[in-house]
């Protein structure tokens, strides 16, 4: 039976699966669009997934459509990048960290217009880059840091000019201006003044380490003779190692020699050479060191230890020359007394000669009244603290950093809301602490059998202080008080600088 050729073509047409998986070609599609006008040509998944065969038409960028922040004129910029190193060569100066400076030029660009800056901060120089988009390339600047000096004043009128211009109460010219009437500016005190603040310190560390009588005064006087023996041999561009070897030498010759003269009734006149290498030890960047170490900037670190180890050096170098000169000669040597021990009865003299020993310090690196007194407060805390430790049991390393913690907590607390730099409350509230006693009798005990065990205590003591008053001061950073919850804004210890650092970069 055949099929009618209306039936066969009425059966439906087979096909084949590589039919199926193939997808229509477009013609095809637009013949039946053309048959059936008011139907839509459906789109398969095919469609939209199979990339066009055509020729495409070339994209051309927008000639005005740069990627990256809007700046300003490259002569604001030049000139900013120059305002924000030179602030932060004052900080480096006066012993800021590295963290706390680059904290400080980051608050500045973003308050400025430099959105987008990097910054590199290592022992001796600071080098900040403007990045300006994809059209124009970054500016750079490079600033030295030289020279390095305590002054106080100068790091707090700095610091208050940056809050200035943060707050965009001046502009960057006028900032520019100020910035250097600051640098250019004479000490706020005459030198003689700063002479017999460190005398002034010696004088209150040997009272806070049991002196009495002509010891004080006679402490007073050696600091004060090697204080102006080391400005002399400044103006001469002696290297400080040297001048730390001339200090220690004329500090333990000058008790070597009134013991023999036996001028003077003195029981301890060793104490006179500890206090005398305390206020050496005094200007040392221990505390920035450590500092550095703790947030994570380790060639500054480095930079700044290998320093406080010439210096620390240099000032034994000088102790052992006097010592064994003193034997070549057949004088006396001044006995090593045993540490000093507290008592309650002792305690208030403890906490009045650290008092007072902080405020000398802030005096002879040019503070003013207002961060004068808070560190006097500072000293009497740490001293006190450490006394009471002492008391207690605890070994000096322990009671050191328990009572440097206190410090940089204390100091952090109260210097932010009295308006003081707390990177100078915490070095004077440590400085009666230093290992100036320890120093010497680990430098004796040296030359006479060699035991270098007591100097590695002197060591530890100085590194526990340095890292009790980091740890303070991180302790302390900037809160909030709701619900008396404490909650830290920053992630490390800021001893300098702006607390609000600026809108983190999106």
């Amino acid at each position: 039976m055949k099929l009618k050729p209306r039936a066969r073509a009425a059966a439906p047409k087979r096909r084949h699966a590589w039919q199926i998986l193939e997808a229509p070609a477009d013609e095809q599609a637009e013949k039946r669009a053309q048959r059936q006008p008011g139907r839509k040509i459906r789109q398969r998944a095919w469609h939209i997934l199979e990339p066009p065969t055509g020729e495409l038409p070339a994209v051309e960028p927008l000639q005005d459509a740069a990627i990256g922040p809007e700046l300003p004129d490259e002569a604001t910029v030049h000139m900013v990048l120059d305002l924000v190193t030179r602030i932060g060569e004052v900080q480096m100066a006066s012993g800021a960290g590295a963290s706390d400076v680059t904290a400080t030029i980051l608050a500045l660009t973003r308050a400025l217009g430099l959105p987008h800056c990097e910054v590199d901060v290592i022992f001796t120089s600071i080098t900040v880059s403007c990045l300006r988009g994809s059209d124009l390339p970054p500016v750079t600047a490079l600033r030295v840091v030289r020279s390095r000096s305590l002054d106080y004043t100068r790091l707090s009128d700095t610091e208050r000019l940056v809050q200035l211009l943060i707050r965009g109460r001046i502009s960057a010219e006028d900032a520019y201006t100020e910035l250097a009437r600051l640098t250019n500016a004479e000490h706020p005190y005459p030198r003689w003044v700063s002479t017999l603040a460190w005398g002034g310190m010696a004088g209150f560390i040997t009272l806070l380490l049991g002196g009495t009588g002509w010891l004080p005064l006679i402490s007073f006087v050696i600091s004060a003779v090697v204080d102006r023996v080391g400005r002399l041999l400044n103006k001469g561009a002696l290297p400080f190692f040297f001048q730390q070897v001339v200090g220690g030498f004329i500090a333990t010759l000058s008790a070597i020699a009134i013991v023999n003269i036996d001028a003077f009734d003195l029981e301890r006149p060793t104490l006179v050479v500890a206090a005398a290498l305390t206020v050496l030890l005094s200007g040392l960047s221990t505390v920035s060191a450590v500092q550095d170490a703790i947030t994570g900037y380790y060639v500054t670190a480095s930079g700044r230890t290998l320093e406080v180890a010439i210096m620390s050096a240099g000032l034994i170098t000088g102790v052992g020359a006097a010592i064994s000169l003193a034997a070549e000669l057949g004088a006396t040597r001044t006995p090593v007394p045993a540490t000093p021990t507290a008592s309650p009865l002792t305690l208030p003299i403890m906490v009045v000669a650290g008092s007072g020993a902080a405020a000398c310090f802030a005096l002879a690196s040019y503070s003013k009244i207002r961060p004068m007194a808070v560190a006097a407060v500072a000293g009497a805390v740490g001293a006190g603290a450490y006394g009471a430790l002492s008391l207690a049991g605890y070994n000096q390393i322990i009671a050191a950093s328990i009572a440097a913690t206190l410090v940089g907590f204390g100091g952090g607390v109260l210097a932010r809301r009295l308006r003081v730099t707390p990177l100078v409350v915490a070095v004077s509230g440590i400085t009666p602490l230093l290992p100036g006693f320890s120093t010497y009798r680990g430098m004796s005990q040296l030359v006479n059998n060699g035991d270098i065990k007591i100097l590695m205590s002197a060591a530890a003591i100085g590194l526990a202080l340095a890292a009790g008053v980091v740890l303070g001061e991180w302790l302390a950073q900037p809160v909030k008080t709701g619900l008396g919850r404490l909650e830290r804004k920053l992630s490390g210890p800021r001893m300098a600088g702006p607390l609000n650092t600026g809108r983190p970069l999106e």
